[in-house]
């Protein structure tokens, strides 16, 4: 999905929208009522939609008539104003509710036949990978030993997807390097009430007894997990003691198990549209940066299937 110089107002409109649908008007009865959180949020998703930070949103918005009258603005709120706005609106609880009001402007009550899992990492600076290489590679001294890459922390998002539509169904955004294998009860009850998930597809970085439990016995859903994680055993004919690991790897359904690239997929266009590098420097900004990431994505779908 291409971003395109046409598309900022239809974006701001299905942002008001959805907005509107999952929140207030105003965040306390005493609020100055200058501006709706309809409209702030919705110029938190122009930010992300044009890769810019507080500063540049503000300019765009002021030299920009048709955008402030799509949303109703009768003046240009102060860069202060928006990222203030993020604080508040990108917390857990509001991000579920604006999920929610996504998926459901799609098709309400929909049922997903096939959702998969993934997490990505995003890069905290704005160095070029080659850079990073060079740095590590191309030392004066030869007896040096040669590193493939500098290893710190990174953006962490973990993200369950719709397989047909890409709409982003739950989020979870943190901090890695961490393992997959115990986060995804945190991502599952993320999952927005509008969607009801069928069959949940993953790679192994996801296989374990408890998550098939939790799935299938907590949460009704038919897990597709490869039983790979761990070490090999000896035997390679030898199966998991557990129920369902030993299901997977006596009957594994390898036709559901197609979708889970879809997921991927969905990792390429939110970078691809919003970049691979986080503005924020510290956990907590960097955090909101990669739900407001997921949040633009799914208005972009709207906008596309919309009209």
């Amino acid at each position: 999905m291409a971003i395109t110089s046409k598309s900022p107002r239809k974006v701001l409109l299905v942002a008001h929208e959805a907005a509107r649908r999952a929140l207030p008007p105003y965040a306390h009865r005493f609020a100055p009522k200058k501006f709706t959180q309809w409209q702030l949020f919705a110029c938190l998703v122009l930010k992300a939609h044009q890769q810019q930070d507080y500063r540049g949103v503000r300019e765009l918005l002021r030299d920009g008539a048709d955008l402030r009258a799509a949303i109703g603005l009768t003046k240009v709120p102060h860069w202060t104003t928006i990222q203030q706005a993020a604080d508040r609106l990108l917390r857990s609880g509001q991000v579920r509710r604006l999920l929610d009001a996504t998926v459901a402007l799609l098709r309400p009550r929909r049922r997903v036949t096939h959702a998969a899992a993934d997490s990505t990492g995003f890069d905290t600076h704005h160095a070029s990978r080659y850079f990073v290489w060079r740095k590590d590679n191309q030392k004066a001294d030869a007896k040096r030993p040669r590193k493939r890459v500098r290893y710190k922390k990174f953006g962490k998002l973990m993200v369950l997807a719709c397989c047909g539509s890409h709409l982003v169904l739950a989020a979870v955004a943190s901090a890695g390097p961490t393992p997959d294998i115990d986060e995804l009860e945190g991502l599952m009850r993320q999952v927005t009430p509008a969607a009801t998930i069928e069959r949940l597809v993953a790679d192994a970085g996801f296989d374990s007894a408890d998550n098939h439990k939790l799935l299938r016995e907590e949460l009704g859903i038919v897990s597709t997990i490869p039983p790979k994680h761990g070490r090999p055993p000896k035997d390679p004919d030898a199966l998991p003691a557990d129920r369902y690991r030993r299901l997977m790897k006596t009957r594994f359904n390898t036709v559901a198990y197609r979708r889970r690239p879809q997921v991927e997929t969905v990792m390429s266009m939110l970078k691809r549209n919003f970049g691979t590098c986080l503005r924020g420097r510290t956990y907590q900004s960097r955090r909101r940066d990669m739900l407001l990431m997921v949040l633009t994505h799914n208005i972009a779908i709207l906008f596309v299937v919309m009209g």
